[in-house]
């Protein structure tokens, strides 16, 4: 099911004239909580540095090894590597999913127990792990936990949205961006999720 982030979206058309335009145009925030923890980082882990639509097909060939097309980190761990390359994985990749999947099946990573802790522990937790940095950590906040105020600066597309909204300069652009995004707290991924459908439209 959908939150309800009429609030946010209220809250960012009164204290952003230029987002309140994206806002109306794209009409309510559909952000939702995603698949589990393991499926959620791992298809971040997949997604790094690809266009969405290599991601798409990766994702689908990685769900088709799992019975009921459902990832679980014991049976990823039952795959030898070439079962894993073979669904267009890097050996880089291949070994942060084997790692991701490790931590979870040996109970050093504890999905229901990150979801009680605060943004930036969930941050250091996941980026301890091989293969996870921050931007990984924040897809996680946003799309699994749907944390309400979390800003990825990270991520290229909210970046190239930010570019064309806004006039950021090419270097050092980072201190404005956070500037520009302090109005939003504290609804910055929803602001993040308004970017994305922005720059997709």
């Amino acid at each position: 099911m959908t939150p309800d982030w009429s609030e946010a979206e209220a809250h960012l058309c009164a204290t952003d004239p230029v987002l309140k335009t994206v806002v109306e145009r794209i009409g309510p925030c559909e952000l939702s909580a995603q698949e589990g923890g393991f499926v959620t980082v791992a298809d971040s882990i997949i997604g790094q540095q690809l266009s969405n639509k290599v991601v798409k097909v990766l994702r689908a060939r990685f769900r088709t090894l799992f019975a009921d097309e459902n990832p679980e980190p014991q049976q990823l761990l039952t795959f030898d590597d070439e079962t894993l390359r073979g669904c267009g994985f890097s050996r880089a990749k291949t070994r942060y999913v084997r790692a991701l999947a490790e931590a979870v099946a040996s109970g050093k990573l504890n999905f229901d127990a990150l979801h009680q802790t605060d943004d930036e522990t969930v941050v250091q937790t996941l980026t301890e792990l091989p293969g996870i940095g921050r931007w990984t950590a924040e897809m996680y906040l946003i799309f699994a936990l749907n944390r309400p105020d979390v800003l990825p600066l990270g991520d290229a597309a909210v970046v190239a949205a930010l570019r064309t909204l806004y006039p950021l300069p090419e270097k050092q652009w980072e201190s404005q961006a956070l500037e520009i995004a302090e109005p939003w707290r504290p609804w910055r991924s929803v602001a993040s999720w308004y970017l994305w459908r922005h720059h997709s439209s």
